[in-house]
């Protein structure tokens, strides 16, 4: 059995938000030509995108075709939206929330979602986290790396984690608005070095913040298979032990404490990563997940822990579901 905990999907129809609000280079779709999109932010093109990026029926397809048996589904990170007015990303959100929890009633043994919400509203953030358990009946949601260029430590932002550990939702974080000015727009270098450096930052302010040690219960799984955290954790780790009053001011705890707190995804691309990664955190802390359906990630859901051969079937099983199955609370699909 396989499943994928990092798949990305979008409405097919979506309003013209841009035009609806008056402001801001929101996301819509414009169908061009059968089983092809563009994502147009505003008026300018973003990206283009096939079918199996809104369509249910692809998606199963493509799952068929890799022994996928479930996608969990969350929205891509562009439609978080949080740098619109709150009221207006929550009316998105809510859009894609009913679309995601709609496709998950008509497909339930294949899909899972995740919900999203406006974080720079707490509030309102709140209000939704509540609907999404307890009317849309998902196991989580999925978060950007900061909010408007707040930390996930900032005091604003506990409010609504603290909702999440209340209401026993799973929290997928995923890197979006990656940091970096113009010298990281060769080369794809926003996705390549910026987006793993957004998920290293998402992670040491969790734990330097105190957020983990104040909220122990979170379920909290990190996409990229932690970014660039664990390349650098020994740096990381020298740097709280020699300078303590520049890193240590909330916890005292080294980051390796941590790692029985974490979830990663196992999208590392290379088998000595995966196997660092899965050193640090243990099988049980790590779970299959592909970036499906874009091109940066795991073409092939799964290949990378099947070729390991020093891995046990009851390893392989832990990674390709077990795992996923404990971080979202959910007994059997």
């Amino acid at each position: 059995m396989k499943i994928d905990v990092h798949t990305h999907i979008m409405p097919e129809k979506m309003p013209n938000w841009t035009k609806k609000f008056g402001y801001g280079d929101f996301i819509h779709l414009e169908h061009h030509h059968p089983g092809c999109g563009k994502m147009m932010k505003g008026d300018t093109f973003f990206r283009e995108i096939e079918s199996n990026c809104w369509d249910s029926e692809s998606r199963l397809v493509d799952c068929e075709k890799h022994n996928v048996d479930i996608q969990v589904l969350s929205t891509i990170p562009v439609l978080f939206n949080y740098w619109a007015k709150p009221e207006h990303c929550l009316e998105i959100s809510r859009f894609l929330n009913d679309d995601i929890a709609q496709r998950v009633e008509e497909h339930p043994d294949r899909f899972i979602g995740l919900g999203t919400i406006p974080m720079q509203d707490s509030e309102l953030a709140i209000k939704e986290l509540e609907r999404i358990k307890n009317e849309l009946k998902l196991p989580g949601i999925e978060i950007g790396t900061h909010v408007n260029g707040k930390n996930l430590d900032n005091p604003d932002l506990f409010p609504i984690l603290k909702a999440c550990e209340d209401l026993d939702l799973a929290i997928f974080i995923h890197p979006w608005d990656m940091l970096g000015g113009d010298r990281l727009n060769k080369y794809w270098m926003k996705w390549l070095v910026s987006m793993p450096a957004e998920t290293t930052t998402a992670i040491m302010s969790l734990i330097f913040g105190g957020v983990l040690d104040k909220l122990p219960n979170l379920r909290i799984c990190f996409a990229h298979g932690g970014g660039s955290y664990i390349g650098t954790l020994s740096r990381i780790k020298h740097g709280f032990d020699v300078r303590p009053d520049l890193i240590a001011v909330n916890t005292k705890k080294s980051p390796y404490d941590y790692f029985g707190m974490l979830y990663f995804d196992s999208l590392t691309h290379d088998k000595t990563m995966l196997k660092y990664l899965i050193e640090l955190a243990g099988f049980d802390r790590v779970c299959l997940g592909t970036d499906y359906p874009f091109p940066l990630g795991e073409l092939e859901p799964g290949k990378l822990i099947d070729s390991i051969e020093s891995f046990t079937t009851e390893q392989k099983d832990l990674l390709n579901y077990k795992t996923a199955l404990n971080w979202l609370k959910i007994d059997s699909k």
